[in-house]
């Protein structure tokens, strides 16, 4: 089941959820910032520092600390170039390598957020596209994947496209 709702990833009850992160892993603005508040910044971070890292359009997981989700699946966004960089391409990587590791934890349930949308930049509607046809057309175990937004258009855009 593919879904989309109005809320805040960091309180959802599934088995992971996906944080959109930077490169460093080292927490941010926006949803990266709020998990890592919501699951504890120093435990987080401490986990974060094992990997040293994370290119864009890869996923690695540490556990959900303080969250209700026990995973976290960190995944590094494309920062929008005006769609010439291969952005698109290393978005539905972002999808495909998050649900990649949710199948290697044995997660069933998976929250994503709108990957790369906020300060990176990439327009909303190209991205909520890209995200829908990648999870759908990409094979795995994981049961209930929900993608969670924070506004109502976005909710409505995403509707539109399940």
């Amino acid at each position: 089941m593919v879904e989309a709702v109005l809320g805040d990833i960091t309180l959802e009850r599934v088995d992971a959820i996906v944080n959109a992160a930077n490169q460093y892993l080292a927490g941010g603005g926006g949803v990266d910032g709020a998990i890592h508040r919501a699951a504890g910044v120093d435990a987080l971070q401490a986990a974060c520092r094992k990997f040293g890292g994370c290119p864009p359009g890869h996923a690695i997981t540490t556990p959900g600390f303080g969250l209700a989700a026990p995973w976290i699946i960190h995944t590094v966004g494309p920062i929008w170039q005006g769609g010439t960089q291969d952005e698109a391409e290393t978005l539905a990587s972002c999808y495909r390598t998050s649900l990649a590791e949710a199948d290697r934890i044995e997660a069933t349930s998976i929250a994503f957020p709108a990957i790369s949308t906020g300060v990176y930049g990439y327009p909303t509607h190209l991205a909520a596209s890209i995200a829908v046809s990648t999870v759908h057309d990409t094979p795995t175990q994981v049961e209930l994947i929900r993608f969670v937004v924070f506004d109502s258009d976005t909710l409505a855009l995403y509707q539109t496209l399940l």
